[in-house]
């Protein structure tokens, strides 16, 4: 169901905060155990090799989902849609480490909770990316939890966030060593014993050692739920308490965390209801629902089981409790920057189907990011690549562009290998799906075309990134963006159409026309002048795009000056973009070494920092890899 902007939100949000209910009236307690970095990998699912007894008695106590799915491969932008109920693309939370500003009407749903009585803790993640309003929790420490709220029958709303199957955990052996220090012998799993690994993966004793170690790390994940449920039912709580289990996003290894397949955003979501707080059927012992759910539906989910309002700007959806509206016909997903690379991917996926929009196809699967790199697994499928050793479904995520579009039939292909998107048996699918991509960008309106350093000069000037395609006559900017971004994949045939885009009033339209003709290299060299005239452009990103765009038609020595320059300018997303251009120039880039050196010294964002030790690596030959 969606919902749409109202001017109401601010009456709804006014009224929330001026009228508090008494603390006397009552709701359930509501428990969240979440984690980070794991798919189903539990055996409540049918995983043979988790060993999850905690859970699973969770499952059989309540009911499982198996289509609960994230807004995002990674748990930054997740965390910001799952706290606000709204999409990381709406409020310009999409981008990893960014730091966005909220607009007044827009709070964090806990808030809400408390003006209902209820006392709301966070042990202790927050990681939103914006500054969280003040009253959004009674605690969020390492050390909140529901047994320090004041009075004993205050219903309570209290979260435990669990970092013990982070990627890290998986890639450092003295993490992993920690985190796996309690269990006993028999929890540990034998990686020669494990059935076959994903396809996408050579099956080696490298990789075989990182799989393992995942389901080390649950297993020990498993026994924190167990301690938190034990202190539920040591306080007689657990038949007054719904509680909630779920994951951030998919596993914490290549092709799955920052991605958009099912690997990434497929998660696990277990829901126990006390029975007198079930509203017909929902949470029966032992029950599976296989409705479609996004965690952004956690949000007014939470208020709906409360018997609270929901705010008009809700983008999720309640799946629980009274009142429920239509179910989901479909769930959403985006990838912008992930770290220190960009690469803008929207997806869409029904019961069946995946669609995935790749607006920048010219681009590889596997840009290179620091942290994956330092993964076991990442280097083996760079050193069995380099051998010409990979099994054809890994061979292919290393090609070094991608698909305008991709569609999955997920149920005959599970792994998501075998791109539909051009056989015309599905034409009509593949239509339906692109439709549902393009509506949903439209109606959220997706800030994602925007370049990153361009979205920060427009939340100066209108005080959110929210209110960004907010204004008056804005909406029509989405399509426009969108329409210019296609051109660049159209060839030659698109050619003359990016030039008139040049002349647009508008900075983001300028910069993708300018991206589109760089694609198009030496085949576009005549349009080189006009490219030039951009390189004093009023915005930084139109500047740097121009840039590439002559490095690409074979003329660098304007653009050299320019990205040099930008890669010193004060803003830090600025430098990221000029960082990325030079080291996508490889040779060309040689006159910016000195640059590219001082900008790893200056270490004012490590995200610059990695991208330019990368270039000089290339450059000079050296492998250093920076933290």
């Amino acid at each position: 169901m969606k919902r749409r902007n109202s001017p109401l939100c601010g009456i709804f949000l006014l009224s929330m905060l001026a009228c508090p209910l008494a603390a006397e009236q009552s709701g359930p307690n509501i428990l969240w155990i979440s984690t980070e970095d794991i798919s189903a990998h539990i055996g409540c699912y049918g995983d043979p090799h988790a060993i999850t007894p905690h859970i699973d008695r969770l499952a059989r106590q309540g009911v499982r989902y198996t289509n609960a799915y994230v807004v995002a491969g990674v748990c930054a932008p997740c965390r910001s849609s799952i706290i606000t109920g709204l999409y990381p693309t709406s409020l310009g939370t999409h981008h990893m480490r960014c730091q966005a500003q909220l607009p007044p009407e827009i709070r964090c749903f806990p808030e809400y909770l408390r003006r209902a009585g209820y006392y709301c803790t966070n042990n202790s993640k927050t990681d939103y990316q914006f500054k969280r309003p003040a009253g959004s929790w009674d605690e969020s420490s390492g050390k909140a939890h529901w047994r320090k709220r004041p009075a004993k029958d205050q219903p309570f709303f209290c979260i435990f966030n669990f970092t013990t199957t982070h990627e890290s955990r998986i890639s450092s052996n003295d993490r992993y060593q920690a985190a796996t220090s309690g269990l006993s012998t028999r929890q540990f799993t034998d990686a020669g014993k494990l059935e076959t690994l994903p396809p996408y993966y050579p099956d080696t004793p490298v990789t075989r050692k990182d799989w393992a170690r995942n389901y080390d790390l649950i297993a020990a994940m498993d026994e924190q739920a167990g301690e938190i449920l034990g202190q539920l039912e040591e306080d007689g709580l657990a038949d007054s308490t719904i509680v909630f289990f779920w994951s951030d996003h998919g596993i914490g290894l290549p092709r799955a965390k920052r991605w958009l397949y099912d690997s990434g955003m497929h998660v696990p979501l277990i829901v126990r209801i006390p029975e007198q707080y079930r509203h017909k059927e929902q949470g029966r012992p032992g029950s599976v629902n296989d409705e479609l759910v996004s965690l952004i539906d956690l949000a007014p989910t939470m208020l709906n089981l409360a018997g609270q309002p929901l705010p008009a700007y809700f983008q999720g959806r309640a799946f629980l409790g009274a009142s429920l509206g239509e179910p989901r016909q479909y769930v959403y997903g985006a990838r912008d920057r992930m770290d220190e690379r960009y690469d803008i991917i929207r997806a869409v996926r029904d019961k069946q189907f995946k669609y995935l929009r790749n607006y920048e196809p010219f681009k590889p699967y596997y840009q290179y990011m620091n942290t994956p790199e330092k993964g076991a697994t990442m280097q083996e499928l760079r050193r069995q690549h380099a051998a010409g050793k990979l099994p054809p479904a890994a061979r292919l995520f290393m090609a070094d562009s991608k698909p305008d579009e991709e569609l999955y039939d997920t149920a005959a292909d599970p792994h998501e290998l075998n791109n539909l998107a051009a056989d015309p048996k599905y034409r009509e699918i593949l239509i339906r799906m692109r439709r549902a991509h393009l509506d949903w960008v439209a109606d959220t309106r997706d800030v994602g075309l925007i370049p990153e350093p361009e979205i920060i000069v427009r939340e100066q000037a209108l005080g959110s990134r929210f209110a960004i395609l907010r204004q008056e006559g804005a909406k029509s900017l989405v399509e426009e963006l969108r329409q210019v971004a296609n051109l660049g994949l159209a060839g030659v045939d698109g050619l003359d159409d990016l030039k008139r885009a040049l002349s647009s009033p508008d900075a983001a339209v300028r910069y993708w026309a300018l991206v589109g003709l760089g694609n198009l290299g030496q085949k576009a060299a005549a349009s080189a002048n006009a490219v030039a005239r951009y390189l004093d452009d009023p915005s930084a990103s139109v500047r740097i795009a121009a840039a590439r765009a002559l490095a690409r038609m074979d003329q660098p020595g304007p653009a050299l000056e320019v990205l040099q320059e930008e890669l010193a300018s004060s803003e830090e997303w600025v430098r990221l973009n000029a960082a990325i251009v030079l080291d996508e120039m490889d040779e060309q880039a040689r006159p910016a070494i000195m640059a590219l050196k001082k900008a790893v010294a200056d270490r004012q964002n490590k995200y610059v920092v990695r991208v330019a030790n990368r270039a000089l690596n290339e450059l000079l030959g050296t492998h250093n890899m920076v933290p």
